[in-house]
């Protein structure tokens, strides 16, 4: 019997699963985070290797027909990854923006917004097709990704240092970045975060926290975090002008992905201002990884 792999590599974990002819997961491996762009070029590498190791270790004797490696990070590097794998049948490396977007628009044209750890907007215009895919966001935490959880923690930071420093309104925000440092000072708090070489999953870390407390009334805390997805709703909008010209907005197909879009606060703000009707994605992307493994994949790097 052949089977089908398929990899969803990005910033936090690593999911790889093996699909039967039947369109079955028969096993699964899940490794820690392989974006170059945060771990490097080696450690990625080295991560997705013994990650495909690893899983078809599983059955005894497996024929590869196809990998398809949908991952975060440098394009150039997964190309050049996907060409140096051997003995696996044919490999295909996209990007991650290509399974959220086939769990949001079944496989066919529309668009998805999403935000994890990162945050983007993909949309195709004809099904089926990977090069026909266009992204747009995904800049890192330097340069955007509104939605994303650096971005909702940073803007929870800002505001309570801000409350503490007396300029703005008292909220649970403050309160909640002393519970989380255990430290009471501004000064404090600020080293706490700039002394440390790789703070950002720490700032990231503050998201469910503020996604509770918006949950529960808080107004600074439900303003920020709308706030930050509204950015990825105005870029969204942005990109269904060029890709779907007069094309009504309430006619595409379009997906909020990621547990902080799928909120109760986050979703309904932006369901009130959005001119599409958005589809909550609540299944993980790895499903939209097997999704695309049973059926054609066309395009994308390849190599025999």
């Amino acid at each position: 019997m052949s089977y089908k792999i398929g990899v969803d590599g990005g910033g936090t974990k690593t999911e790889c699963i093996l699909v039967d002819d039947s369109g079955a997961i028969v096993a699964r491996h899940l490794a820690p985070g392989c974006n170059p762009n945060v771990v490097g070029r080696e450690e990625a590498a080295r991560i997705v290797t013994h990650a495909l190791a690893d899983l078809i270790s599983e059955i005894r004797n497996p024929k590869s027909e196809i990998i398809l490696l949908c991952m975060a990070g440098n394009r150039a590097f997964w190309r050049e990854f996907a060409a140096s794998l051997q003995g696996f049948g044919r490999v295909v490396a996209t990007d991650d923006s290509l399974p959220v977007l086939e769990l949001a628009t079944d496989g066919g044209p529309g668009m998805v917004l999403h935000a994890g750890t990162g945050s983007f907007v993909a949309a195709r215009a004809q099904a089926g097709s990977i090069p026909a895919v266009h992204y747009a966001g995904g800049l890192g935490f330097r340069f955007g990704d509104p939605g994303s959880g650096y971005d909702l923690g940073r803007r929870a930071v800002a505001r309570a240092l801000l409350e503490m420093q007396g300029w703005s309104a008292p909220s649970g925000l403050s309160p909640l970045l002393g519970s989380v440092t255990g430290l009471a000072t501004v000064e404090a708090i600020l080293g706490y975060f700039y002394s440390d070489p790789a703070p950002n999953p720490k700032i990231a870390a503050l998201v469910p926290a503020v996604l509770r407390l918006a949950a529960e009334g808080d107004p600074a805390a439900s303003a920020l975090a709308i706030e930050s997805a509204s950015g990825l709703l105005d870029l969204a909008v942005s990109v269904a002008a060029k890709v779907f010209p007069g094309a009504p907005p309430d006619s595409l197909r379009v997906g909020l992905s990621g547990s902080i879009l799928n909120h109760p606060v986050i979703a309904k703000a932006l369901a009130a201002r959005s001119p599409f009707n958005l589809k909550l994605v609540d299944e993980p992307a790895i499903e939209g990884v097997r999704r695309l493994l049973n059926r054609k994949i066309e395009g994308g790097a390849a190599c025999p």
